[in-house]
């Protein structure tokens, strides 16, 4: 290594000390001098003493003899400082370990970026700066941490991360099987828009908190929206018009949705979608619109029939519904083969309203994939926009089964509306096709 390409790479490891030492003696910025165990100068020179250690390392030539000079002088350091560091905290009444975390971490920094990626190495500088001036929120927000809401984040966790990829990859079963991979994606999906609306509300409130969650939602899946604000609204955690509201967004969203993947994979189908698509895209947004503005106002006027107590969920999500929805919608995907072998390549339409009740991104693919062969233009059309209408049946038949009441009627309005506007647009843009 060259004399400048040296000095540079320890002057990286000197800033990681500057950087670290800076919050450091930042928060120690009202003791008294002499009475500090480590400050800015300290971490200054623990940078760069990791940067030297390393520098000697290197110049040892082997691997042996580098592993052995780091591996020496790490743990001479680390014997010090943490002796250092105990007598200190002795000395004010205190007990913590983070400072002596964040030296041992500085000179494996500092040293890093004499022998590592510079730019990895001042990336985690900055990381662990951050980490440290954060210290009064992260402990502000883990007091405010129930044991449901961590419970239900290691549930999430696991699912995605131990479950999730000892699964097979592969289709199970008859009639083309399921994938049980797919499947348990699904409850993933489901479980992460719940804990997301969760998350949402707490921290922003009500209206903007499931809006919010809905929006994003409905990027994923708005049956998952659907059936978390259905939850909510029969367990009383929300206004129904309000969670109604929630899933006329998400379903706007995943109007759109359908129509970026028919852009992509298949343009020539636009101008039989994109209108209807579009129009039943305004239904919805403005049902909750105005589902909003009715909710707002009745709040502002003090009309009892429409308000309700402030939300206070119980629960992130609940595990059993949603690896039990899951499990229901790999029983449509199952029957949606069934039907699609049964009647063949004349079945599309059927086959693709079946399927379309659990997944509409799937169909819009697969029909797409089929033009012009075997299918045709309309035929593929007609197959999608059969799939998002039965979608939109299964979200009818959510609100309608688990959340009931007004938060049913508000969906079953959006829901006609969207299929009546969708209905007129498609009988004109083919009426505008034929002539």
């Amino acid at each position: 290594m060259d004399i400048d390409h040296l000095l540079s790479r320890l002057a990286v490891a000197l800033g990681i000390g500057l950087l670290v030492g800076l919050e450091r003696g930042w928060k120690t910025r009202g003791v008294q001098g002499g009475r500090r165990a480590a400050g800015i100068r300290t971490f200054a020179l623990i940078g760069l003493l990791g940067g030297v250690v390393a520098a000697l390392a290197q110049a040892t030539g082997t691997a042996e003899g580098a592993g052995l000079v780091l591996g020496f002088g790490f743990a001479v350091f680390a014997t010090v400082f943490a002796v250092l560091e105990r007598d200190a905290d002795r000395a004010a009444g205190s007990f913590s370990a983070t400072t002596t975390i964040a030296a041992l971490l500085t000179f494996v920094l500092g040293a890093y970026a004499l022998i590592g990626d510079l730019r990895v190495a001042a990336a985690v500088a900055v990381a662990a700066t951050g980490i440290l001036a954060a210290r009064q929120d992260i402990h502000a927000s883990v007091a405010r941490i129930t044991w449901p809401e961590l419970r239900s984040a290691l549930v999430l966790l696991a699912m995605t991360f131990i479950v999730l990829p000892v699964l097979p990859d592969v289709q199970v079963g008859p009639s083309g099987g399921v994938n049980p991979r797919e499947v348990w994606l699904i409850a993933i999906v489901l479980a992460a828009v719940s804990f997301l609306g969760y998350g949402a509300v707490k921290l922003l409130g009500a209206e903007r908190g499931v809006l919010l969650a809905a929006l994003a939602g409905g990027l994923v899946s708005s049956t998952a929206v659907a059936l978390s604000n259905a939850r909510r609204a029969a367990s009383g955690e929300g206004a129904p018009r309000l969670l109604a509201a929630g899933v006329s967004i998400a379903t706007a969203v995943s109007f759109l949705r359908v129509i970026a993947i028919v852009a992509v994979m298949q343009s020539a189908l636009l101008t039989l979608i994109a209108p209807a698509l579009a129009a039943a895209m305004l239904v919805a947004i403005l049902h909750g619109l105005v589902s909003v503005y009715w909710h707002d106002g009745a709040k502002r006027g003090g009309k009892r029939r429409d308000a309700t107590p402030p939300i206070e969920f119980r629960n992130p999500f609940s595990f059993w519904p949603v690896v039990g929805f899951a499990v229901f919608l790999g029983i449509v995907i199952l029957l949606g083969h069934a039907i699609g072998e049964t009647f063949g390549a004349g079945g599309a339409l059927l086959g693709a309203a079946a399927l379309g009740l659990a997944d509409v991104d799937a169909i819009t693919i697969s029909m797409a994939r089929l033009v012009p062969e075997p299918l045709g233009e309309l035929a593929a059309a007609e197959a999608i926009l059969a799939a998002v209408a039965a979608n939109m049946f299964s979200k009818l038949v959510i609100a309608a089964s688990i959340g009931r009441g007004r938060f049913a009627g508000e969906v079953a309005t959006m829901t006609v509306g969207c299929w009546l506007a969708a209905l007129a647009t498609l009988w004109a843009a083919l009426a505008f096709a034929g002539s």
